[in-house]
């Protein structure tokens, strides 16, 4: 029998909850993470207790969603969720039910569940109650809905990318009916938002199996912002190589669905999905650049001109595209890590310094500076206040 021993003040909460003959057990991805001796963040709990009861047992709570039953019990060590058994009403906007109806059993309130891998609970002694075989579903790595798949995103669209991003990041396999399910529901991904849908993809990307991103696209999860077909480009099993930053590896993505015709802009494509500008815009000036150089001084010209952010997606998309080991990212890291200068700012003299030996502000100033960085780039000894002093005065640029 499968067994686990939670977290001391995790205990406390069920164990306040059972002193007063509520039920109470863990529930949810943290049980489901400790089965498989993974680190478990935010434990939830689901109880008997009504959300009033929860409030006054608890010295400090908020209650963050106490129409769906959620209390959150504030501890020194984290934040519990806990909510109170229930069933779900009508779902008529594939998200969220329009009522619940707080009930007293738990397995009928583990049956409301997505996937059977997060419908078990376990009691304050830490054994496991498991009505849908979800254990066995851990032990054989898939990923399969509670009862009817197509009741199951009928209720809620985002199960169907939830399924993928848990396929991702556990590397699971989905289950030939759940597959079928989502691929006949697809178009319910219309009436999930455009924030929710980011959440899911960029988990899945910065996952260790990034490229089940191209399934969920292949799925038809992403058609309101996707035109065209999606062959699953051999550039995107190449993604889990790349370092699971956000700019590079959604970098990756929006290169290979330009490629293959499926956007027509990166930057319209991510503004949909609502990523922060920063990414938007170095991922932008990435995709600018397009024979990426092999010298050391191409290198840093380029990283003067575009900045280290964009340089290094850039070199990502060079080593991708060809199937080499990261060699041009490592060029960059290196020349990034080697202080040499590759900037105006990291010039040994500023616009000041040139103005006080007779160099006029404006354009001509400009001029010399950058072709002071362009001599530096070359000459990185050279990079010394005096030095570049003399060579303006002498006019040897």
């Amino acid at each position: 029998m499968i067994k686990i021993t939670p977290p001391k003040h995790i205990i406390s909460v069920l164990d306040t909850l059972v002193s007063k003959d509520f039920d109470a057990y863990i529930v949810g991805g943290s049980l489901r993470d400790a089965i498989m001796n993974r680190h478990a963040n935010d434990w939830d709990v689901a109880t008997s207790a009504l959300p009033g009861d929860v409030a006054e047992l608890f010295e400090r709570t908020v209650k963050t969603g106490e129409k769906y039953g959620t209390v959150t019990v504030l501890l020194p060590e984290c934040k519990v969720e806990v909510t109170t058994f229930r069933t779900d009403g009508l779902y008529l906007d594939n998200r969220h039910p329009e009522t619940v109806e707080f009930i007293s059993d738990i397995k009928e309130d583990l049956s409301r569940r997505d996937f059977t891998i997060n419908a078990m609970a376990a009691s304050i002694s830490g054994e496991i109650i498991d009505p849908f075989d979800g254990a066995k579903d851990i032990k054989d790595g898939v990923i399969r809905c509670v009862g009817e798949p197509q009741k199951r995103f009928e209720e809620d669209a985002l199960r169907m990318l939830r399924a993928f991003r848990f396929a991702a990041q556990l590397g699971f396999r989905i289950d030939k009916t759940t597959l079928s399910a989502i691929k006949e529901s697809a178009k319910k991904a219309a009436n999930v938002s455009a924030e929710r849908i980011y959440v899911e993809i960029d988990k899945t990307l910065m996952s260790q199996k990034p490229e089940v991103a191209g399934e969920i696209i292949k799925a038809g999860l992403l058609d309101r912002f996707i035109c065209g077909s999606y062959k699953n480009a051999i550039e995107l099993s190449r993604l889990s190589k790349v370092p699971d930053e956000h700019e590079l590896r959604w970098g990756v993505l929006c290169a290979v669905l330009l490629e293959e015709k499926c956007i027509e802009s990166a930057a319209t494509f991510l503004r949909e999905l609502r990523l922060e500008s920063k990414i938007i815009s170095t991922i932008h000036t990435a995709l600018t650049i397009r024979e990426f150089p092999t010298d050391r001084n191409g290198q840093k010209r380029l990283l003067a001109k575009h900045g280290a952010s964009a340089v290094r997606l850039a070199a990502v998309l060079n080593d991708v595209h060809t199937g080499q080991s990261l060699p041009s990212l490592i060029a960059i890291y290196n020349l990034l890590a080697s202080g040499e200068c590759m900037s105006l700012e990291k010039l040994a003299l500023t616009g000041k310094d040139l103005m006080e030996i007779g160099i006029t502000e404006g354009p001509e100033l400009g001029e010399k500076l950058q072709k002071l960085l362009d001599y530096v780039i070359i000459n990185p000894s050279d990079n010394k206040r005096d030095i570049l002093l003399n060579i303006v005065k002498n006019n040897t640029l």
